[in-house]
């Protein structure tokens, strides 16, 4: 992030910080500002703080975790990776809307990158001495996103928004996939940078008690969105049931397509109506493969959950042991989007999730798939 666009950012960020008490002057605003460290078994050690600023839903019992927040996020890890993000939501402070603008730095230096398609392969002897960096690229991706929701009737909202992300990838030192896929013409350089404003729009059914933390409900997202020489159409469903106290269950099932020609920058992410999400592997779709393993223009997803909760202290504290099946799988070049069980990735895992208060949540984990494990760290479920 240039310093000129990090003041801009900052001071946009003051500015609304400064305004949302006047939007209702009797609220109660909390302030809480920390630092935090993490580990990823991608970049190692992390060190990041927080900053922001929110008002709670008051006495009254709904899914959402605040009527409003800003946010303010940077850290940076041990292998040159960086992620500044700048978070307003606004769920429930005004009746029937919702709105969110997010503006984010970040470089994620060892992405990875296998080439396209659902069956490219892996070979751990091509990561040498000479090659550390094989299956490796860097992405910096500065962006900014803005999202209204109007709720239609009932737990149905009509959402649309736009956004504007400039994605660069920089080779990593020695041979890699990445610079063979780039000399064939498999990635078309051309489109290197990319810089992709977009428009979307779609529907959401949603249902859920607690929106951070689920135990029953269901979402339902029908998406399109339109980009520079390409569109794409997304579908997910998550359903969440709680047949005992302390245990629920969960399911995902997701897909996207597209048409046009969509450039490699726009392939590794899949939709959703909050932020996009790496896929096909990684916290947020197979957990067990690594970031981005299988990239491709069609996406599908499938998962299922259970989730045990050993301490329960509902509204302070809850513990959850987790044991989780994912599949994914992606449609290459020329390659119709089709829901179908052939040419599935598996993973497995199990992961320890701290639910505090009503707005933090914690889950530490290890996904398995056939190329090895994988650390996993979130702040929210991985769907």
């Amino acid at each position: 992030m240039t310093g000129a666009a990090g003041r801009v950012w900052l001071g946009a960020l003051a500015g609304l910080a400064a305004g949302l008490p006047s939007l209702h002057a009797q609220r109660v605003w909390h302030r809480s500002l920390y630092p935090y460290a993490y580990y990823s078994s991608i970049d190692g050690l992390w060190l990041a703080g927080h900053v922001g600023v929110s008002t709670p839903i008051g006495f009254a019992e709904r899914p959402e975790p605040h009527a409003a927040a800003l946010n303010l996020d940077a850290g940076t890890s041990m292998q040159g990776s960086y992620s500044v993000v700048a978070d307003a939501q606004v769920p429930a402070l005004w009746a029937g809307w919702r709105l969110r603008v997010t503006l984010s730095a970040a470089r994620d230096n060892r992405l990875g990158f296998y080439g396209l398609g659902n069956d490219t392969p892996y070979t751990a002897d091509s990561v040498t001495a000479d090659s550390p960096y094989f299956y490796q690229v860097s992405r910096t991706y500065p962006g900014a996103r803005a999202t209204v929701q109007h709720r239609l009737v009932g737990p149905l909202r009509v959402l649309v928004g736009a956004a504007i992300t400039r994605t660069d990838f920089r080779p990593l030192p020695g041979r890699s996939v990445f610079r063979q896929n780039v000399a064939s013409g498999a990635v078309d350089s051309t489109f290197i940078p990319f810089t992709d404003r977009t428009v979307r729009a779609g529907l959401v059914l949603d249902t859920r008690d607690n929106e951070l933390a689920p135990h029953s409900g269901l979402v339902a997202e029908a998406l399109f969105a339109s980009g520079p020489g390409y569109t794409r159409t997304t579908g997910s469903a998550r359903v969440f049931v709680r047949p005992l106290e302390r245990v629920s269950l969960a399911a995902r099932v997701a897909g996207e397509g597209t048409s046009g020609s969509p450039p490699v920058a726009t392939q590794i992410e899949m939709e959703s109506s909050e932020l996009p999400f790496i896929a096909v592997g990684g916290y947020h779709s197979l957990r067990g493969y690594y970031d981005a393993r299988f990239i491709g223009s069609g996406k599908l997803l499938g998962g299922l959950e259970a989730r045990y909760a050993p301490v329960l202290a509902p509204t302070v504290v809850e513990v959850q042991i987790v044991g989780f099946y994912d599949v994914g799988r992606v449609f290459g070049p020329g390659e119709p989007f089709q829901v179908t069980t052939n040419g599935l990735h598996q993973s497995g895992g199990a992961e320890v999730a701290v639910h505090f208060l009503r707005n933090t949540l914690v889950v530490v984990g290890v996904g398995a798939g056939s190329e090895g494990a994988q650390f996993l760290f979130g702040t929210q479920w991985s769907y």
